[in-house]
């Protein structure tokens, strides 16, 4: 199978760098210093004026393979730009492709009615708000979706959601007005069609029958984005907000949320700059002579690039099956 780049994406690599080292790395700080100002949960100016900036120079939406919504690249060819985000905490979100809306955007593409598009999905592609993803659960070892307590009962022309999530990627964003939530709506069913995904709207003055939803920031997690903690007792959803067919969750979350979390995480964390601040780092340090000249420190960094690469061949060889799996 052949890696190389196409000329295409050479270029865009070339213009996310570009963007990168212009304007994301200068204003790292500037983010650090807002957080640590204000309120630790509210969004800051700067990334907003780099959203800005991403979308006048036409490096917006790069992910969504197959869809003309965004740059029209397959899986095998966002790879290397998701590396090249990933190398600062904040590059992903100034591009519009940072988790979980990535993931929820493509189920909301491939899945969602033209209605659910227009209300949410319209909104999240403009980079107006965010979303948050609810799958885990404090109780069950919820990384096996089977487990999951949750439930979703059909009353009337309603869904009645009630559950306690955590750990639930976007919850702790004040600007998240939409959740894709699982849980089950079957529990008789065969053991990988008891589970459905509904859409859980941020709760409005009087939209919801009878509804008592909490959300909370874990505080552990990187502001203002974080991880919600969320316990929805009685919260009404309408019929319409069905992502799919009940009993199809697992087959969304392979089209689009599990994707997004185990490969395109993967390709942001190969981005991490430990290896360069590595290399940096032990030509600089040493007593009387540097760390670099010592063949052991040496050998440590070779197999630290070695794991690297074997990482990025990883990760495109699934992208490439991935794709092809879709044709």
């Amino acid at each position: 199978m052949d890696f190389d780049y196409s000329p295409k994406v050479r270029d865009l690599q070339a213009r996310v760098m570009a963007f990168m080292d212009e304007h994301v790395y200068p204003n790292e700080r500037r983010f650090a210093a807002e957080i640590e100002a204000g309120d630790r949960w509210q969004p800051t100016s700067v990334i907003e004026e780099l959203k800005a900036e991403a979308r006048k120079a036409g490096l917006w939406n790069l992910f969504l393979p197959e869809s003309d919504l965004g740059a029209g690249l397959s899986n095998l060819e966002y790879a290397p730009l998701c590396e090249i985000m990933g190398r600062s905490a904040i590059g992903p979100e100034v591009f519009n492709c940072s988790p979980p809306d990535t993931g929820n955007m493509e189920v909301l593409v491939r899945y969602g009615t033209p209605e659910q598009k227009k209300q949410w999905l319209e909104p999240l592609l403009a980079g107006e708000i965010r979303s948050c993803f609810c799958m885990t659960e404090p109780d069950v070892a919820s990384s096996d979706a089977t487990n999951i307590r949750a439930s979703i009962e059909r009353e009337g022309d309603e869904y009645v959601v009630n559950g306690k999530k955590w750990w639930s990627s976007g919850g702790g964003d004040p600007r998240c007005k939409i959740s894709i939530f699982m849980g089950k709506t079957d529990p008789g069913a065969p053991k990988h069609k008891q589970q459905s995904m509904i859409l859980v709207a941020a709760r409005d003055a009087g939209s919801a029958r009878g509804a008592c939803a909490e959300r909370a920031g874990l505080a552990i997690m990187r502001q203002p984005h974080g991880r919600g903690d969320s316990n929805l007792r009685t919260y009404a959803c309408p019929h319409r907000t069905f992502c799919l067919a009940k009993g199809a969750a697992s087959r969304l979350r392979k089209g689009g949320w599990d994707r997004d979390a185990s490969i395109t995480a993967c390709a942001r964390s190969k981005g991490a700059r430990a290896g360069g601040d590595v290399q940096a780092r032990v030509q600089q340090r040493g007593v009387r002579q540097a760390l670099a000249e010592h063949g052991t420190i040496r050998a440590d960094i070779a197999k630290s690039r070695i794991e690297i690469d074997q990482a990025r061949l990883l990760v495109a060889a699934r992208r490439a099956h991935d794709g092809h799996s879709r044709q």
